[in-house]
């Protein structure tokens, strides 16, 4: 479940809980900057006290300043730093969605966040992307056929489909996992050849063709769109899945829904 953030967190070399200042010197040290969607560099900062200001709120500050808060010795803040070191495209897309949906919220009053701010908070949180070169294999998860994907379908799944947690506060619950960690989806069609490129390969193109995806503004629009992914259903990510009974509790497996959601992206 860890694998997607391995290599930013061995670029830590603190032999302490890491703070903005280690985050910042990995940042530094990279070939490719990293940059918010407005083009500032990105630094992380510490928590400060609850602002009123719009511009001081935490995603405007990214948006606006290229600040990103961080609480001190907090494994949800250092989850996210990793993850903006991992899929620092993707993070900048949804940075900039988030500063739009505000943005729009505060002009017009509005006292609570919209369908489009509640989907891309799920994905920013509990995102999971999902590659797959076999389209029949991306349906049978939309379609909620679990058993029929991770169990009968095994073999197929563990070489032509392939899941990357996106969401820090997924990586948050991976610490102490629990049945019942679900993820919300975005799949997307690759080749055969995709899986034998090596790890950071695949990250940087999934990166790449996440933030395109979150860039449009019609993605995103509820949080139907994004597909459940029962977390500890993915074949090795959990012991207990080896045994074919383990796909029969539906209190976690649950069957499908009168309910739509987006098909594989091409």
């Amino acid at each position: 479940m860890f694998e997607p953030l391995r290599a930013a967190a061995r670029a830590l070399h603190s032999p302490v809980w890491p703070g903005c200042d280690e985050l910042n010197r990995v940042i530094a040290s990279r070939v490719e900057s990293i940059a918010n969607a407005a083009g500032r560099p990105l630094r992380f900062v510490g928590q400060q006290p609850r602002q009123k200001t719009f511009e001081d709120k935490y995603e405007p500050r990214i948006f606006l300043r290229g600040e990103v808060q961080m609480r001190s010795c907090n494994w949800h803040d250092l989850f996210n730093a990793l993850v903006w070191l991992t899929f620092p495209a993707a993070k900048a897309a949804l940075n900039l969605r988030h500063y739009r949906e505000l943005e729009r919220q505060r002009l017009s009053g509005a006292q609570v966040r919209g369908p489009a701010g509640d989907a891309l908070t799920l994905f920013d949180e509990g995102g999971v992307v999902a590659a797959a070169s076999d389209p029949g294999l991306a349906s049978l998860l939309t379609g909620f056929e679990w058993k029929q994907l991770f169990w009968r379908r095994r073999a197929e799944v563990l070489r032509r489909m392939r899941f990357y947690l996106f969401g820090h506060a997924l990586y948050e619950k991976a610490l102490a996992p629990f049945a019942g960690v679900t993820g919300r989806g975005v799949m997307f069609e690759v080749e055969d050849a995709f899986f034998v490129l090596p790890l950071d390969a695949q990250l940087r193109a999934l990166d790449a063709r996440l933030a395109a995806h979150i860039g449009e503004a019609a993605r995103f629009a509820a949080t139907r769109e994004l597909a459940p992914v029962p977390i500890l259903g993915v074949p090795g990510w959990c012991d207990d899945n080896a045994r074919e009974q383990y796909y029969d509790n539906l209190d976690y497996f649950r069957p499908a829904r009168a309910r739509e959601v987006g098909p594989p992206v091409p």
